[in-house]
């Protein structure tokens, strides 16, 4: 394990990635190994989703929205092309995803993704699944498009690529960590 403290300049890689057919696939079936749920939160107040955004991306130095006012988090999250889905299991939330249809055609799976306790127990591809067709199924849907970063969850771009998505674009950044971090994933 390597803790790069926060106050570090690292380099990471942003993947854009776009799908512009629905996927012939049908809704999967919740897992049948887990009582989980998936649920559409009504009107998330902004601490909600800053939970559900820490709890995903606390390892994956995902910062970036503790930058914006509360004020311009709570109007996006209250937009009607706006959704925000949590999935449940024994309870407690197991990830989420969110997705911003507000471009009309084109609509961004903005966030995705599993709190650490979740990984590798089978939920993400079901959740990426329904995700992915939930935003299809929103009215005047023609594209759908994600991004991922090389800070992201080691298989995150696999595993989009896996479920359709094809790269556009790349682009290499920097950021200044604002907290410590275990980034042993970063490329040189």
């Amino acid at each position: 394990m390597t803790i790069v403290p926060a106050g570090t300049e690292v380099p990471y890689t942003v993947t854009f990635l776009e799908m512009t057919e629905r996927p012939t696939w049908s809704y999967p079936h919740l897992p049948a190994t887990e009582p989980a749920s998936l649920l559409k939160a009504e009107d998330p107040p902004v601490w909600y989703f800053l939970s559900l955004y820490d709890a995903v991306g606390r390892d994956y130095a995902w910062e970036d929205i503790h930058q914006r006012e509360h004020s311009d988090i709570a109007a996006w999250l209250s937009h009607e092309a706006v959704t925000l889905h949590t999935l449940l299991v024994h309870g407690w939330p197991h990830g989420f995803f969110l997705l911003d249809a507000r471009a009309g055609t084109t609509c961004d799976l903005a966030y995705f993704g599993l709190v650490p306790e979740a990984v590798g127990r089978g939920l993400g591809s079901w959740l990426l699944k329904t995700a992915i067709l939930m935003a299809w199924d929103m009215p005047g849907v023609t594209r759908l498009e994600v991004n991922t970063c090389t800070l992201d969850h080691p298989r995150a771009l696999q595993s989009y690529q896996r479920h359709g998505f094809t790269p556009v674009r790349r682009e290499d950044r920097t950021r200044v960590l604002t907290r410590n971090r275990d980034l042993t994933r970063i490329p040189d």
